[in-house]
């Protein structure tokens, strides 16, 4: 295969054996519609799940992509049941962010993750109450997200997500802040 007309190597770019940090753009890379779930207790306590996917301990709200055609608050609350079991008259819609809120993966993950189609996630928040009991979760789903569960402060969940969403998080928070112990 010819190389590049300045000598450097050719590089397939639908080629994920070959796709590099260097290769990729994040510039030319749209964000994933997605929607987040900050689900609150009657104490104020925020849903937090560990990654199942993750050596570290990685904790996070569910979220997840918005399907084609679909209403973000209707995705919202599919994601919900889908990462934890929770159905929709377990909880009570209290709020959603004003905006989205983006995040731009870290450059180790860009290429890798969403079949480096994205550069990062356009998220829609929405604040739930949960109004069932604990034995209604049930994270020992089909395509299960986390490994464990727990029930946390605001301030332990900015410090419990990986760094490349903490702003996100930061920002959610403090819409949601009247709301949380």
């Amino acid at each position: 295969m010819a190389g590049l007309p300045d000598g450097g190597p050719a590089i397939l770019l639908n080629d994920p054996d070959q796709m590099t940090e260097a290769a990729i753009d994040p510039e030319t890379l749209p964000y994933r519609p997605c929607v987040g779930v900050m689900l609150i207790n009657a104490g104020g306590l925020i849903f937090a799940g560990r990654r199942i996917d993750s050596t570290a301990a990685a904790w996070q709200m569910p979220q997840g992509g918005i399907d084609d055609g679909e209403k973000p608050r209707a995705a919202a609350v599919r994601e919900l049941w889908e990462e934890t079991g929770i159905t929709a008259d377990l909880v009570k819609f209290i709020g959603k962010t004003k905006g989205w809120v983006t995040y731009d993966l870290p450059p180790e993950l860009l290429g890798r993750v969403w079949g480096g189609k994205y550069r990062g996630q356009r998220q829609k928040w929405f604040l739930f109450r949960f109004t069932g009991t604990d034995a209604a979760v049930k994270i020992a789903t089909d395509h299960p997200e986390f490994s464990e569960w727990q029930w946390i402060m605001a301030d332990d969940m900015l410090t419990a997500i990986v760094p490349f969403k903490r702003a996100v998080y930061d920002q959610v928070v403090q819409e949601f802040r009247a709301h949380l112990a």
